[in-house]
């Protein structure tokens, strides 16, 4: 397929307005996110997907440093005999190290040939625009949850969910903080009946309280901004048999609701979070990192590829601010069923 005349002249107006927003001559040669289009590139890809806007993504200057502190996880009133009372907020130790991280974009001809028929050339921009933030955006988080390695090359048909590109939140906590993480079997069983076997749970409340119990220490138990972020495939499981077990509307309704709230926290299942993991924290603990200076940006059509490609080129690193305050469950861990007689 060619691309067609109106398909190329919004194309190439998408271009001309790229040029313009970042003050570059010519976006199809890689060019510089000067700091003021930085701002408004990160906002962009927040604004584009609603949970990356809950966690903790900033600048930093350096490529390796201490992890910002961004939260009020101590108690900051008292007294002192010596002067005005203070307490000290530090991750002294807690680190994070950034690397090279290249994204690319691409909406073939012949979409963008429909997306040109469909509207008229601001719609078109518009579409090409936000397919490269969203796409970027996900990308973030895709790996934030899924990440366990860096690779000098990494594969994407071995490892869709990017588990090569960088280290996630979750293996960081594995790594540097392992007894914050359940790797020994949970077995969630709703249809359980009777005495439960050590390590089996009927409910998904149950396994959140003994999370919160056990590895969440006393300053962060009760703090209003502690969430769970829970797999689907958990709460598919619990769901069913609520509504299994429904004969009234109202019993329905709460069947559908009851993955907004688990063990009084609310819940949330983020975009490519494992469907089996169970994890109990505070969102602003997630944190994500980009060396200011870096990003790099190209917008071109490639012809051999009959697509348009939308690059992104910066450092890249993902950090937990406080790893006593991530209690989790690894999916690897988690069965859905009764637990071995």
């Amino acid at each position: 397929m060619q691309l067609t005349k109106l398909a190329l002249s919004c194309a190439l107006a998408y271009s001309a307005s790229l040029a313009k927003a970042y003050e570059t001559t010519d976006p199809s040669q890689q060019f510089a996110v000067t700091s003021p289009m930085e701002t408004r590139l990160r906002a962009a890809m927040l604004d584009s997907v609603e949970f990356l806007g809950l966690i903790t993504a900033m600048d930093v200057d350096q490529i390796k440093g201490q992890v910002v502190n961004v939260g009020s996880n101590v108690i900051a009133t008292g007294r002192s005999e010596t002067g005005r009372f203070t307490s000290g907020q530090t991750v002294d130790g807690n680190t994070y190290e950034l690397v090279e991280t290249d994204s690319c974009a691409f909406v073939t001809w012949a979409t963008m040939a429909a997306w040109a028929n469909a509207g008229n050339e601001k719609q078109f921009m518009q579409l090409m625009s936000q397919n490269a933030t969203r796409r970027f955006a996900l990308d973030v988080l895709r790996v934030g949850f899924n990440g366990v390695s860096i690779a000098t090359t990494t594969n994407p048909t071995t490892n869709p969910l990017g588990q090569d590109v960088n280290k996630g939140w979750h293996q960081l906590v594995k790594e540097k903080a392992p007894d914050q993480v359940v790797t020994d079997p949970i077995y969630f069983n709703p249809d359980a009946t009777g005495e439960l076997a050590e390590g089996e749970y009927k409910t998904l409340d149950a396994i959140v309280t003994e999370i919160k119990n056990t590895l969440i220490p006393e300053q962060f138990r009760n703090d209003p901004r502690l969430v769970v972020l829970v797999g689907s495939d958990l709460t598919a499981a619990a769901q069913t048999k609520l509504m299994n077990q429904a004969d009234k509307p109202s019993e329905r309704v709460a069947a559908q609701m009851m993955d907004k709230s688990i063990g009084g926290l609310k819940a949330y299942t983020p975009p490519f979070f494992p469907g089996k993991r169970l994890v109990v924290t505070m969102l602003s603990n997630l944190h994500v990192y980009t060396q200011r200076g870096t990003r790099q940006r190209k917008s071109e059509n490639v012809e051999d590829r009959k697509r348009w490609e939308d690059k992104y080129w910066r450092f890249e690193g993902y950090a937990v601010e406080e790893y006593t305050a991530y209690g989790a469950i690894d999916e690897a861990a988690m069965n859905i069923g009764p637990a071995p007689e």
